[in-house]
């Protein structure tokens, strides 16, 4: 057969298989993502405006904006240009981003891999093999060589039509995986932003309680000052001078545990950058330089379940277990392989193509198990229950979820009334020890008095950083809860070539996310 056949030969093969590919069906569930729950807001009571308007300057109201999108960059809200500074710091040298975006390329590739099953199988190989014959020398002509070298060459294709959906299932599972890696990428990216913004606060507060313990140890110090005065002109006695010493001194032994958390919440800060603690960050942080952020976006609980990175993950892993579903039944279908052979062969590389030296071998083969001891039966049972595990989680993760919304929406309403209550404590036990110091200098009382209203001031101004703290801390652990806003961000590029499988959807144009003014 010339040339001309088997070419012809070939197209034939191609379009039978063409003809059974397109006749087949993927077997198994559709996926369809889950409905979001039925519930209109996060708490059992309608959310109301928090407030700590106090007169000392140390708080602010706080207004919940529902429906309200999330800034990409949230954490610029707190107006910080060192918490700008080290979180663009961290994005680009945290080893945790960079390991999880390679975990999204290896994804991309694996899933890419596999698309390959869809394209047919082609290989070829050569061979050159030369033999040496025994001749008689004739003395009426020459001598024949005694050499033979013949050549040998052939291409191998092969395609296993995708009649009952395999390999689409295989496809759509590696698709869905890719698309919760992606997902996995976001998360870190949240974690990571959230992390070094918590940080910064808890900085700021140590910053803070130190230097409200300073006061307070300036205040004792002053008082012994008082006393060992008083006791040199006989008005105090040995014993309210022993009494303010160890004053003193429990109040100096509340300052290195405070300082050795704040050069450890240093480290840390440095470890999120993506450094060692030798190059510590130079960024450093107080409460007085963040700006605590007026409106707080409070999206839907259906663009929360569409929004956070954990509970489109969850989505995307019950999506690849759908699609595994039909990957067992499909293994238990019959598989259909079609395959096809050129070969041809000569004494020279030249006449490859010449007949009578080539041709070519068209096979069909169609194979299916018949009795496997119901191996097949019990790993689609296994893939069903793997959905059905897939699916529990699923719905474990959006509870967790909107716990996480509900638990910062509560604390941030009863920060500010916490904060409130600080304050009054902070100024009431001020007065209350300047008050005392007045009556021990003109020796109305006694020194024991004056102790009880230094430790009611040193715990009530210790309380009040915290609480102002506080306030900060559950703002951000708001913004993570909602979903940081990552499909607002313009900080990172996304992937190329993502598809998100439908797994995450924002449903319409969403609302104008808060600017930075706001």
């Amino acid at each position: 057969m010339g040339k001309i056949g088997i070419w012809q030969g070939m197209r034939g093969a191609t379009a039978c298989a063409t003809l059974i590919m397109t006749a087949g069906c993927a077997f198994g569930p559709d996926f369809l993502p889950p409905a979001p729950p039925d519930v209109t807001r996060f708490t059992k009571e309608p959310l109301k405006s928090s407030s700590a308007s106090d007169g000392s300057g140390k708080g602010q109201g706080q207004r919940f904006a529902e429906d309200r999108d999330i800034a990409g960059e949230w954490w610029r809200l707190f107006h910080s240009k060192p918490l700008d500074d080290l979180i663009e710091d961290a994005l680009e040298h945290n080893p945790d981003i960079q390991a999880a975006q390679a975990a999204l390329k290896v994804a991309h590739e694996t899933t890419e891999a596999q698309r390959g099953a869809f394209a047919p199988q082609i290989g070829g190989g050569y061979n050159s093999f030369t033999s040496k014959t025994s001749t008689v020398v004739s003395p009426l002509g020459s001598t024949p060589s005694p050499y033979l070298t013949l050549h040998t060459a052939q291409v191998d294709v092969s395609y296993t039509p995708d009649v009952f959906g395999l390999v689409r299932r295989e496809v759509e599972s590696d698709a869905a995986l890719e698309a919760a890696q992606h997902l996995q990428v976001e998360a870190t990216y949240l974690t990571l932003t959230s992390n070094v913004a918590s940080g910064a606060i808890n900085e700021a507060s140590l910053r803070g309680q130190i230097e409200a313990t300073k006061k307070i140890i300036k205040i004792e110090a002053d008082l012994l000052k008082l006393l060992r005065t008083q006791k040199q002109l006989g008005q105090a006695a040995e014993a309210d001078v022993a009494l303010q010493e160890a004053a003193l001194a429990q109040a100096e032994e509340t300052l290195p545990p405070l300082e050795k958390q704040l050069l450890q919440q240093r480290d840390s800060l440095t470890a999120l950058a993506g450094r060692y603690p030798s190059a510590e960050v130079a960024q450093k942080f107080t409460l007085e330089a963040l700006k605590l952020p007026a409106d707080l976006p409070v999206s839907l609980p259906s663009k929360v379940v569409e929004n956070r990175p954990d509970v489109a993950m969850a989505s995307a892993n019950l999506h690849s277990a759908s699609a595994l579903i039909g990957v067992a039944i499909a293994d238990r279908l019959p598989v259909i392989n079609l395959t096809a052979n050129l070969s041809t062969a000569a004494t020279n590389i030249g006449n490859f193509f010449a007949p009578p030296f080539n041709g070519y071998v068209l096979t069909a083969a169609a194979t299916a198990p018949l009795f496997d001891g119901f191996t097949l039966y019990h790993k689609q049972r296994a893939a069903e229950e793997g959905y059905n595990q897939a699916e529990a989680q699923y719905r474990s993760t959006v509870i967790t979820a909107f716990q996480n919304v509900a638990d910062s929406l509560r604390a941030i309403q009863t920060d500010a009334r916490e904060l409130t209550a600080a304050v009054k404590a902070e100024a009431a036990a001020k007065k209350s020890l300047d008050i005392t110091r007045k009556q021990l200098e003109l020796g109305q009382i006694s020194t024991l008095a004056v102790l009880q209203a230094e430790q009611t001031y040193l715990t009530a101004v210790l309380a009040s950083v915290q609480a102002l703290a506080a306030r900060y801390a559950d703002t951000v652990a708001l913004y993570q809860a909602l979903g940081g806003g990552w499909w607002n961000r313009q900080d990172v590029p996304p992937p190329e070539k993502f598809n998100i499988i439908d797994v995450v959807r924002i449903a319409g144009p969403p609302p104008p996310p808060l600017t930075q003014q706001q």
